[in-house]
């Protein structure tokens, strides 16, 4: 039986991608990349800063070092974190803090795996970071989504074995991360369907059987 749950931030709990999307075009509006578009910012979900960044870069012409890169991702992020400064509650999708309070309620630890090295601020900022027994983010690995890492950080944090606990999650890679870790998972967002992802929903707002999920 599973004990604990471990959620992906941005687009299973919240929405920042809006904000993601400023902080990159931003970022490429300086280098003199243009045509930066938020379908290409589809392409940055789940995965590293800089594996974001190369999505940029390659929309240009340009070659840069590693170091380059470095201070090209830390602009972004300083963009990123301005942006950070107008988030609330309203970041939060539907449902979320009511399905935080019941699963705790029926008694599932909860943690947080998500790359972001921002998740902590966020948290705070939308009000549920209390509502989370852990976080496992970006200060706390050194490899990223299909990596298993920050799941099995997570899953440690929580006391927990890698089988005892279910990834929620709405990328590809998040769903990697999990299997490759040893947990079940669960897809939500846009791309639920074929996520392939262990079980699957629309959202949290959808009706969704957890003592079943957690018990199969």
């Amino acid at each position: 039986m599973r004990k604990g749950i471990l959620f992906d931030l941005d687009g299973v709990l919240v929405s920042t991608d809006r904000l993601h999307y400023l902080a990159w075009k931003r970022l490429a509006d300086e280098l003199g990349i243009a045509g930066f578009t938020e379908e290409d910012n589809e392409k940055q979900r789940g995965v590293s800063r800089m594996e974001s960044l190369a999505v940029v870069l390659a929309k240009g012409g340009k070659r840069y070092s590693e170091e380059e890169k470095l201070v090209l991702a830390d602009k972004k992020n300083g963009y990123y974190r301005e942006l950070l400064e107008t988030l609330d509650e309203s970041a939060l999708l539907a449902n979320v803090p009511q399905t935080l309070r019941q699963l705790r309620a029926d008694g599932y630890k909860m943690a947080i795996g998500s790359v972001s090295k921002n998740a902590p601020v966020i948290l705070e900022k939308t009000g549920i970071a209390g509502l989370v027994d852990a976080v496992s983010c970006g200060l706390d690995i050194t490899k990223s989504k299909p990596d298993p890492e920050v799941f099995l950080v997570a899953a440690k944090k929580l006391g927990l074995a890698p089988e005892q606990c279910l990834v929620v999650e709405d990328a590809a890679a998040g769903i990697t991360a999990a299997k490759r870790g040893g947990m079940a998972s669960l897809g939500v967002g846009p791309y639920y369907e074929t996520l392939g992802g262990d079980f699957c929903a629309r959202s949290l707002a959808e009706p969704i059987d957890w003592k079943r999920i957690m018990e199969s």
